[in-house]
């Protein structure tokens, strides 16, 4: 089906018109996205019975975004998580960027892509945003061109394909930020049942910055069969009572940067509905929305904790900091790729 063209969606504060464009499915199913921070403001699908609901949370209007620090379905970077300290060192000189997570740096900073405006283009039945992100921005090396190509499929998938390229070495780690409530008519998502496919997750310290491995066998991590999120939270688990919840990276079984597998799958039961998250990245995080307590909704309501969860496709927290930095360093000539899958259906 084709693009909805560009609607008026507010303003930056320097004045320059922000947009909503709109992807649809034969199935029924529809998602907005906006040229601010490339952001799913929406996504429109339906339960078991038909019956078409939202199964994403979201601001009011543009301004609510650009105040906000929850990154509510916006794509971040240039670094997806957390790096510790907000410092790193490439090529022998030490780099520091912005710290806007106590002393960490988070998500890319305090104006990261996910408050930037994309260009945005038509393409058949999908859309390619487009964003220069400058040398030094956030205080990062480098300029770097980012291309992100959205399509929504007939079965519910909304795929999306990532490229970058840089001038210079620069760590790169992109994903989008949407907050999932699969059943639009309950408050909370602690009902939900949790599958992911992992063997291994990184335990953190208190700052949620990881510390190690850790296998998932005999703790409230092991997700490997389906779990309801509310029953975990409730395990006597250090790991849990250090951030409040989940906000961890797992480690998904498979091969990564080869072709998206499945990682995850999440039911609800009442609704019928179903996610799946299919990627090529390392790493995945997966956060049960604890702090989203006092959240502006788009109905003039406020969202509470586990309002909504999140599962982000990523390279590892602070991995450029760690041995396996040099997998995360995007270096001129070579081209970064990411291919996410994002499925809803129903059971």
């Amino acid at each position: 089906m084709p693009v909805s063209t560009a609607t008026a969606w507010g303003q930056l504060p320097d004045g320059r018109p922000l947009h909503r464009w709109t992807l649809r499915n034969a199935g029924g199913a529809q998602v907005e996205i906006s040229d601010l921070g490339a952001t799913l403001l929406s996504w429109q699908a339906p339960d078991r019975q038909g019956r078409v609901g939202d199964v994403l949370l979201g601001h009011a209007d543009a301004q609510q975004y650009l105040d906000s620090n929850a990154y509510m379905g916006g794509v971040v970077g240039r670094w997806a998580n957390r790096i510790r300290g907000g410092r790193f060192r490439l090529d022998g000189i030490d780099y520091k960027v912005d710290r806007n997570d106590g002393g960490n740096h988070l998500h890319g900073g305090n104006d990261g892509f996910h408050r930037q405006r994309w260009d945005v283009e038509a393409e058949g039945e999908g859309l390619i945003l487009r964003l220069v992100s400058a040398e030094g921005e956030g205080g990062y090396p480098g300029e770097v061109r980012v291309e992100l190509r959205l399509r929504l499929e007939d079965d519910g998938t909304l795929d999306l394909l990532y490229a970058a390229t840089a001038d210079a070495p620069t760590p790169l780690s992109l994903t989008v930020h949407p907050y999932f409530n699969l059943n639009d008519r309950r408050p909370d998502i602690r009902d939900h049942l949790v599958r992911i496919e992992a063997d291994e997750f990184l335990a953190v310290d208190a700052a949620a910055i990881p510390v190690g491995r850790q296998g998932v066998a005999g703790t409230a991590f092991d997700f490997r069969e389906a779990a309801p999120i509310g029953s975990r939270l409730h395990w006597p688990d250090p790991q849990l009572r250090l951030v409040g919840g989940f906000d961890h990276c797992y480690v998904p079984l498979g091969t990564p940067g080869v072709a998206p597998r499945t990682v995850a799958a999440v039911f609800e039961p009442s609704s019928g509905r179903r996610l799946t998250v299919e990627t090529d990245r390392p790493g995945l995080q997966f956060y049960s929305g604890q702090k989203l307590t006092g959240q502006p909704g788009r109905h003039a309501d406020v969202y509470g904790p586990f309002a909504g969860f999140a599962l982000e496709t990523q390279a590892f927290p602070d991995q450029v900091n760690g041995p396996e930095a040099e997998a995360a360093i995007l270096r001129p000539g070579a081209v970064w790729r990411q291919h996410t899958r994002y499925r809803i259906d129903t059971a």
